[in-house]
């Protein structure tokens, strides 16, 4: 994903505040400004490959943090909170830097075809990072090309490998494991997504992190995901 802004300052600090809300597509370096080591993608074959984390709850129900068409289990700890992307670009469209303010929330709340409805975050738990689900439009229902249309929205990707499985609660599945390099911390770190089809659109949860590190000491709650994803 790629933001440009036509001067710094205020409208610097907007961008800042965005990233920051959700997580950012870079996320910060460590604290000891080391980069993370390139890792090249490993694609599992099977939803139920990794061992999952214990789980704390699920979400997607209604009544649950995020009301989804599909559920799936939470990591122990790991904090979900619903997006509700309409209401912020609404928002931000009327902020005073006007269209600047617009297009920056546009660039981090939607991401190809699907739009952030819920994030799930890793730093109760210890780690830095979130795994976030999109959702699409009802009646697109070719999971593999959402989210091959999700991957190519996000600028700096090399090595995608994706395949498919199916979740535990028994839904055709594509995945995709790929590198994302970020211009301006200078380092490449692993990431993961998935995708499903349902009668009220596609939906995809992605697994980010900080750096490689974190993303795979993360890696369990994502595959707690897969491992129990079924409709709602």
């Amino acid at each position: 994903m790629q933001v440009k802004a036509g001067s710094v300052g205020g409208r610097a600090i907007v961008a800042v505040a965005l990233a920051a809300a959700l997580g950012g597509c870079a996320e910060s370096a460590d604290d000891d400004g080391k980069k993370a080591p390139s890792a090249s993608p490993s694609a599992k074959g099977t939803g139920g490959a990794g061992k999952a984390a214990a789980s704390g709850g699920t979400v997607g129900a209604a009544g649950s943090a995020c009301e989804l068409p599909v559920s799936f289990g939470i990591a122990k700890d790991w904090k979900a909170k619903a997006i509700d992307a309409e209401a912020e670009l609404s928002k931000s469209s009327k902020g005073s830097d006007g269209d600047l303010t617009g297009a920056l929330a546009d660039a981090f709340l939607r991401q190809g075809p699907v739009t952030a409805a819920c994030e799930i975050d890793a730093k109760p738990a210890g780690n830095i990072g979130f795994l976030r689900v999109w959702t699409g439009k009802a009646g697109d229902t070719d999971a593999g090309g959402v989210l091959r249309a999700f991957v190519a929205a996000e600028d700096d990707v090399s090595k995608a490998k994706y395949h498919s499985f199916k979740t535990g609660g028994g839904l055709p599945a594509v995945e995709v494991e790929y590198l994302y390099t970020s211009k301006l911390l200078d380092e490449t770190k692993k990431e993961s997504a998935f995708a499903v089809s349902t009668p009220d659109g596609p939906v995809v949860l992605h697994l980010g992190g900080m750096d490689t590190a974190e993303h795979e000491e993360m890696r369990p709650a994502y595959d707690l995901a897969k491992q129990t994803l079924r409709l709602t």
